[in-house]
């Protein structure tokens, strides 16, 4: 199965925000959608790097009193480990294991497509699963 599976389902809305803003707008960010992270864009929409949850709270390890105040650029992971609708799923779990990364930016080119989470993958995986034992069952009923 490939990550375009997982896009038809979740869908390919990817919340994004520039460089230029601060922690405190990627905090606000992330509480109203409910997401993990967000992709960090420039103004042409290229990709230039990702914050995620864990971005932020080792910064609030450090520095408590200022985190919020931070601009996004001097915390935010660069060089994205990305994928493609043609990606894999098998592939994507093993780059979010060596990478130890939750969140997957997908790219068509140089466009932003969507982006998946480990969650969305171990849910795939679930389902596929299930179907594959669903299909032993009927098998061996007949």
């Amino acid at each position: 199965m490939l990550v375009e599976n997982i896009l038809q389902t979740k869908g390919v809305l990817v919340h994004t925000l520039p460089e230029t803003g601060t922690l405190a707008d990627a905090v606000a960010l992330l509480n109203r959608h409910n997401i993990g992270a967000v992709v960090i864009t420039a103004t042409n929409g290229s990709i230039i790097g990702i914050l995620s949850e864990r971005d932020i709270v080792r910064r609030l390890g450090t520095d408590p009193a200022n985190t919020l105040n931070l601009r996004i650029a001097d915390c935010m992971v660069r060089g994205v480990v990305t994928g493609t609708p043609v990606t894999p799923i098998d592939e994507v779990m093993e780059r979010m294991t060596n990478f130890r990364i939750r969140h997957m930016p997908i790219v068509d080119g140089d466009t932003l497509v969507g982006i998946i989470s480990i969650g969305d993958v171990v849910k795939f995986k679930i389902e596929e699963v299930e179907q594959e034992a669903s299909a032993l069952r009927e098998y061996i009923a007949s």
